[in-house]
């Protein structure tokens, strides 16, 4: 519609010039991003795991907070299971359950071996909270077991110095007591599984509040060997059937 010119809109010269100048300088920077080539973050495995760093440390040595492991070393085997277990709900932790949840295996497979082969520095224990009777229990369970209850010696499966055995079964040096104690009792109320015949699952149901304490104590408080191999595959007779660990 055409207004009369003596109501039309009258813009001031200076005034449509400072509008165009304006709104040159936002569709500028706009034009020139775009001519710009777009940046990518390098497609290398080091970079896909940031994610895991917040959590679990740089090259997956664990963090200070007593309930995030330690990741490195560890058998790849043992790594994949419990990648698995997170995704397929047998351990129920949400965060790790939420960023598993559509991955498949074979990059599950790629995420063990990474971690697996990083060998970052084990810290120095942090000293004993727990009395000497305690850690002394603890070091009969762990390197004795009670045959007389059915416990087997923890050394019996993970090796006498406890770095683990290929292909699926972790070290326990380096973790803090508040993550063992938690693990050992979540497989007593089977908020844990695994694999049919569920090992852990069978040892930690004849274990006690205080056997259990007793066990994170001593753990706990051991340094890391000079030697931090898990010992090869079928080293150690394991006492009992454990359907996360192969057949040799």
């Amino acid at each position: 519609m055409n207004l009369p010119a003596r109501i039309r809109p009258r813009i001031a010269p200076g005034l449509l010039s400072l509008g165009l100048l304006v709104a040159g300088s936002l569709v500028a920077p706009a034009l020139a991003g775009a001519a710009q080539p777009a940046e990518h973050a390098p497609d290398t495995m080091t970079a896909r795991m940031l994610a895991c760093v917040p959590c679990h440390g740089a090259a997956g040595q664990g963090a200070k907070d007593d309930y995030f492991p330690r990741l490195a070393g560890k058998p790849a085997g043992y790594l994949y299971n419990q990648l698995v277990a997170f995704r397929d709900g047998r351990r129920r932790y949400a965060p790790m359950n939420y960023l598993l949840e559509y991955l498949p295996d074979s990059y599950l497979h790629e995420i063990a071996e990474y971690f697996s082969a990083e060998h970052t520095p084990y810290p120095a224990p942090e000293p004993p909270t727990a009395s000497k009777a305690v850690l002394a229990r603890g070091k009969e369970l762990v390197t004795g077991g009670d045959p007389t209850r059915e416990i087997p010696a923890c050394a019996n499966c993970h090796g006498p110095n406890f770095t683990g055995m290929e292909p699926a079964i972790p070290s326990l040096v380096g973790l803090h007591a508040k993550y063992i104690s938690a693990q050992l009792g979540a497989w007593r109320y089977g908020t844990r599984t695994a694999a049919a015949p569920d090992c852990m699952q069978i040892v930690a149901g004849h274990l006690t509040e205080n056997d259990v304490t007793a066990i994170a104590a001593y753990l706990s408080s051991l340094p890391a060997p000079a030697n931090l191999s898990p010992v090869p595959a079928g080293s150690l007779p394991m006492p009992l059937g454990c359907g996360s660990v192969p057949n040799p």
